[in-house]
């Protein structure tokens, strides 16, 4: 009980300051109106008409009931990963050019999120959030070639988490890359309901490539947008992450749909198999796969609810590695609420459960089968 309450007044409290924020705001905007008569400058997202500038803030406090003494969640959770402590998840500051031929993006992140994802990538690398170039190559048609880091190609959730159902990311969007690098080349239907893409990478959610490994990774992206309320999408990833002397194939497919059934309520279905050589040379392959289903009803134009059920299945610990006689078979329910404090600021709260074959969770200082947890979350973009 003791361990509940003490989400409950981190929550009230980060709820406290996000209103006292926005009454600072109505008061500058007050005070800005009675001296309309000062010359405006230009807005901190608008500088020039090519070039915005845009940032993102979101803090948060997670309470795992397993209560790690090192404050870190379990290992295969690699977002809102520190336990009973006021955190930073993500921040990062965003520069955009663009033109009708040419688009730029740069962004230098901080957080969390970015210490646990990018642990492996040297020096000021693992503060580089995006940084990209590209050109279009066609004059007639929506034709562009990108070099540079991006966002993932895989996958309906992201590292920005306003823009997920829900607060925490699943299973399968922590365990599958969130970033890459490398050139693609895609296109836009003029009727935009088809995107295609093929990608050339420096391997699996990687800046620098891993020593010794000299092959590209290869990747598709293919989305179909029947209508304004449906989004199928397939993509893919071929290559290795791991050096020549010891290569292992791997080839992993991603497929979701994002179905609006209702102007309230919305449905996300999504499937993810991956396989992996056993050995260099090998014709035998490790199997993982992840199902996973979201459900989200606008409450208000202010509050919404989601829910999810996701099962994640890696039995010979390809992706998530488990010394325990099943390997990695677990389930994990969420359910979050969501309240709009402003048009740029959203207030979270989030209960999550997993549950596993194998006692590979800790609880009461014993081995368990279970693992609870409640986040709540503070984000403002801007």
């Amino acid at each position: 009980m003791k361990n509940t309450l003490k989400v409950i007044y981190v929550s009230v409290g980060m709820f406290i300051a996000a209103t006292h924020t926005i009454q600072a705001q109505v008061t500058d905007q007050t005070q800005k109106t009675v001296s309309d008569t000062i010359p405006e400058t230009k807005s901190l997202k608008q500088v020039t008409n090519n070039i915005t500038i845009s940032g993102y803030i979101e803090t948060y406090y997670g309470y795992d009931f397993s209560n790690p003494d090192n404050h870190t969640r379990p290992g295969f959770v690699y977002s809102y990963n520190r336990h009973n402590e006021v955190n930073l998840n993500l921040g990062f500051i965003k520069i955009a050019y663009g033109t009708d031929k040419i688009r730029a993006n740069i962004a230098l992140m901080t957080g969390t999120y970015a210490n646990a994802n990018l642990a492996a990538e040297p020096g000021v690398l693992k503060n580089i959030y995006e940084a990209n170039v590209g050109a279009k190559i066609s004059r007639r048609k929506n034709l562009w070639v990108d070099a540079g880091i991006f966002a993932s190609h895989i996958g309906f959730e992201s590292a920005v988490g306003k823009d997920c159902w829900n607060l925490t990311r699943s299973m399968v969007a922590d365990n599958s890359p969130y970033y890459e690098s490398g050139a693609k080349i895609s296109y836009t239907s003029d009727n935009e309901k088809w995107f295609v893409s093929g990608l050339v990478l420096n391997g699996w959610q990687r800046i620098q490539r891993v020593d010794g490994n000299n092959m590209p990774a290869f990747g598709h992206q293919l989305t179909y947008k029947p209508t304004s309320k449906i989004t199928l999408n397939s993509s893919s990833f071929v290559g290795s992450d791991s050096p020549d002397s010891t290569r292992q194939m791997r080839y992993y497919h991603n497929l979701y749909g994002i179905f609006q059934l209702h102007e309230k309520f919305g449905v996300i279905l999504g499937f993810d198999i991956g396989f992996q050589q056993k050995s260099k040379g090998s014709s035998h392959y490790n199997t993982w796969f992840t199902p996973v289903v979201q459900a989200r009803y606008n409450v208000s134009s202010k509050s919404t609810i989601a829910a999810r059920l996701e099962y994640y299945s890696d039995v010979n610990g390809v992706i998530i590695s488990s010394t325990t006689p099943h390997g990695f078979q677990t389930y994990g329910y969420s359910l979050n609420m969501d309240y709009k404090i402003a048009e740029n600021v959203i207030w979270r709260m989030e209960g999550k459960a997993f549950s596993s074959i194998d006692k590979i969770f800790i609880l009461d200082n014993k081995p368990n089968n279970n693992n609870y947890v409640l986040t709540t979350s503070l984000a403002i973009s801007f």
